[in-house]
Formats: structure tokens, C-alpha cells, sequence
């Protein structure tokens, strides 16, 4: 009942009447730590100029994209930022990185980027609310992982965290989307990628800790350790919202998918 009723408020807030009009920047933010600049999209709700503070959603891009993706892809989303009252932040999270620190890669250090040189970008240059109550993170496919992977290690910086088509256990996928690359071969470095895949993740997370929503198709390649996370959830009480429906790991699905993780977002700031 839960998922239904979510549902359905966020397809009503969808296709409101766009009265308003949130703006979108792309800026460019240097990072010391890999010592380049990289590109941010940043979308500000129509009444940014007027308000005080807003609370900021981290949006993540899945393997292969940019900061970029989400604009070009899901067009007519950035209007939740509108509905919703929030500014929403696409970083690029490089290629390949899975938004780690890479232990192999000086030039993929993805994890220090977010959390804390954008994060603080974001805060000095915007009108944010800058405390955890006022900061979510989630993502799509490598970005789902990122955002967790992040706000589980970061949860002085957020207070809840999604996944869309997540891929929240990289150990099935040895060989796939370069994540050889930033962590070295599973078969040379079992315990890096036993350390650095959600699922194994959970220990840090107590009870309420994040407010937490996960998100995968049935169709997807990703579902089964979805599920198995879901699963390992629910055996440690740490409470979640988990929704499946039919669906692949595509855009049609994820361009549905973030308005329920931008409704859960900003249910989270309204009650804080």
C-alpha cells in the first residue's frame, strides 16, 4: 500500500502544470585531490531568489555518462525541483569510477569529489539548508551503488539515500564496467572488493541511521542482488522503502523511477 500510495502522488506532482520554471547552471568545480575541474549540473527551484534555504539532492550518473545525463536523458525531471522545493546536483563521476577512491587510480578519487569538495562547493556558492537534514544522495546503476556506497560512509554529510537499478553487489560482475580498473582484479584483491561492495556495507548503518529507498525493475540484470540486499535489511531492522515493478535497466524506467526518489527525498526534509 505504501509503494502504491508513493506512486501515485509522484505521478500526480509529474504532470502538474509546469507554472514554474527551475533553472539549470552547469558550473565547473576543480578538485584538489585529483587536481582537475570537472562539470556540475545544478538546477535551482523558480523561487530560489526569494527563499532563505533549501535542502540539496546529489543526483549520480550510471557507467559511461557525465554530469550531463541526466538533463539530456530524462528530460522534463528537473521540474521536481520546482514541486519539491530543492535544488538537485548532477556531478560527473567520471567514467568508470563507481564513485570510489581509487587504492590504483590517483585520477579516480570520486569519493572525496562528492562528499566533500562538491559538497562544500555547493554550500559555499548556494543557498542550502548544510547539515545532513538538509542533504540526500542517490543515483542510477554505478551511481546507485555511488550513493550508497557514499552516504554509508558519509552519514555526517547525509540523511537518506536511494538507489535506482543499483548495482549494490560488484562481486557477481568481475569483469564488467572497468571496475577492475579502480579496485584491481577480484581474483588479485578479494578483500578491496569485499570491503567496497554495498551489501557488505550494512555493519556501519544502525537503525534508522539514513532514511533509505531502493529501486530496480524486475527485468534488470541488477534485480537478484537488489533483492538480496533488500533482504539483508530487513534481517537487520534497518527500516527502507524497496520498490519493484516491471522494468529494465534503461531510461524509461529510471526517468519514472526519480520522481519517487525525489517525493521520498523531499518527504525526509519535511519532516525534519
Amino acid at each position: 500500500m505504501k509503494s502504491t500510495l508513493l506512486t501515485f502522488l509522484a505521478l500526480c506532482l509529474f504532470f502538474l502544470p509546469n507554472t514554474n520554471a527551475s533553472t539549470v547552471d552547469t558550473v565547473e568545480v576543480n578538485s584538489a585531490v585529483m587536481k582537475k575541474t570537472l562539470k556540475v549540473v545544478v538546477i535551482r527551484p523558480d523561487n530560489y531568489e526569494a527563499g532563505k534555504e533549501f535542502p540539496v539532492v546529489y543526483l549520480l550518473h550510471g557507467y559511461s555518462d557525465n554530469h550531463s545525463g541526466w538533463i539530456k536523458k530524462a528530460p522534463g525531471f528537473q521540474k521536481a525541483s520546482d514541486l519539491h522545493n530543492m535544488i538537485i546536483v548532477c556531478p560527473d563521476g567520471g567514467y568508470s569510477s563507481w564513485y570510489w577512491d581509487s587504492p590504483v587510480d590517483p585520477q579516480s578519487q570520486f569519493e572525496t569529489y562528492i562528499s566533500k569538495e562538491i559538497v562544500s562547493y555547493i554550500d559555499n556558492k548556494y543557498k542550502t539548508i548544510k547539515d545532513r537534514k538538509g542533504r540526500a544522495i542517490t543515483g542510477l546503476s554505478m551511481g546507485g551503488h555511488g550513493a550508497l556506497y557514499l552516504a554509508l560512509r558519509h552519514q555526517d554529510v547525509y540523511g537518506a539515500a536511494g538507489s535506482m537499478s543499483g548495482g549494490v553487489d560488484i562481486r557477481p560482475f568481475p569483469n564488467n564496467w572497468d571496475m577492475a580498473k579502480r579496485l584491481g582484479k577480484y581474483a588479485e584483491q578479494p578483500k578491496r572488493w569485499e570491503e567496497n561492495t554495498v551489501i557488505n556495507m550494512l555493519h556501519l548503518l544502525t537503525p534508522n541511521a539514513l532514511s533509505l529507498i531502493i529501486d530496480c525493475g524486475t527485468e534488470d540484470f541488477f534485480f537478484e542482488v537488489n533483492q538480496k540486499l533488500h533482504e539483508q535489511l530487513l534481517y537487520r531492522n534497518i527500516e527502507h522503502d524497496y520498490i519493484i515493478r516491471p522494468g529494465a535497466h534503461n531510461w524509461p524506467y529510471w526517468t519514472n523511477a526519480v520522481q519517487y526518489q525525489l517525493l521520498f527525498m523531499s518527504n525526509y526534509f519535511s519532516k525534519k
